[in-house]
């Protein structure tokens, strides 16, 4: 259980909606509050700001906010609710005030569009913006018309799957994969990618294949960049293992491109854990990172996107 709550971005769209959802169960799986954040449209802001000002007293408190009243009609739905529930009205751009009240949340959930939108967009400004730069872990929930249908037997279907630089992913990005996996008692799938190619044979339309530890233990007839980077993991995750004995975990490692990798994954999964930064920039930096900025933009399924909490890179 933590304390820290999990708090779902909505403005009243459908996208949103979807986000509430995910956030809703996640806090019943962590039993944390449920913080759901709105930042009020200009309007209001602008109503608010004169009323201040005015000292108007005729002139109601608030201003009439519909998608409190919209939230409190979805959670009376009869859904599990966690112990703790409440609405915060904020004030400022989006992107920023989503970010200051990130600080200190276990997650911040949002939809990868909200309700000013273009169809064609796959991931929307503030999202981005979001997900780039928010203190905590930002999950992006994606719209329906990128939703892939789970197919059972893939080989990623249910499981938390981890995008993984066994040299530079910062240990809350596992962390916090691992902590995912144990609420959900599912299995950790690990994909980790090298640049060196297998022979060509092997280059032709070769999907990654699962290799438990005590396949690594002699040399067999795998690829050598492929069994040094499986052993890579394998050093990486030992101290995750102890932590979480009951997480399953399996390893995966793949040439080529990541993020191609982790999109076609994202169909089955049940969410796609990255980490933000470019391995070689400082934790304070703002750019996000290649691999996470394409499976953010891509995704069929729920990404989250950890920033690193320390600049220890």
């Amino acid at each position: 259980m933590s304390n820290a709550p999990v708090i779902a971005a909505v403005d009243g769209s459908e996208h949103s909606l979807k986000a509430l959802e995910w956030a809703r169960a996640a806090a019943v799986r962590h039993g944390t509050e449920l913080m759901i954040a709105h930042v009020l449209p200009d309007h209001a802001q602008l109503y608010a700001g004169r009323r201040a000002a005015l000292h108007d007293a005729s002139q109601p408190a608030e201003f009439a906010d519909p998608v409190k009243d919209w939230v409190r009609a979805l959670l009376g739905g009869g859904s599990e609710l966690p112990e703790g529930v409440r609405y915060e009205a904020l004030e400022g751009s989006v992107p920023e005030a989503l970010r200051v009240i990130g600080a200190g949340a276990l997650m911040l959930v949002m939809g990868s569009r909200g309700r000013g939108g273009f169809a064609s967009l796959l991931l929307g400004s503030s999202s981005r913006a979001v997900a780039s730069s928010a203190p905590c872990p930002v999950v992006v929930v994606p719209h329906a018309e990128r939703n892939a249908e789970a197919d059972a037997s893939e080989e990623s279907a249910g499981r938390v799957v981890l995008g993984l630089h066994a040299a530079e992913t910062p240990d809350d990005v596992l962390t916090f994969a691992f902590a995912e996996a144990a609420v959900r008692g599912t299995t950790v799938q690990v994909v980790s990618a090298y640049a060196v190619p297998p022979a060509p044979a092997l280059m032709i339309d070769r999907p990654f294949e699962v290799i438990p530890p005590e396949g690594l233990a002699d040399e067999g007839d795998g690829v050598p960049a492929e069994r040094e980077m499986l052993r890579s993991q394998t050093a990486r995750l030992a101290p995750l293992r102890t932590r979480y004995p009951d997480v399953p975990v399996e390893q995966a490692a793949v040439p080529g491109d990541p993020a191609g990798r982790l999109v076609d994954a994202s169909r089955s999964a049940a969410l796609v854990v990255v980490g933000r930064h470019h391995p070689r920039r400082t934790a304070m930096s703002l750019q996000i990172g290649s691999v996470a900025h394409a499976v953010l933009h891509h995704a069929h399924g729920p990404v989250a996107i950890v920033p690193t909490l320390k600049d220890d890179v």
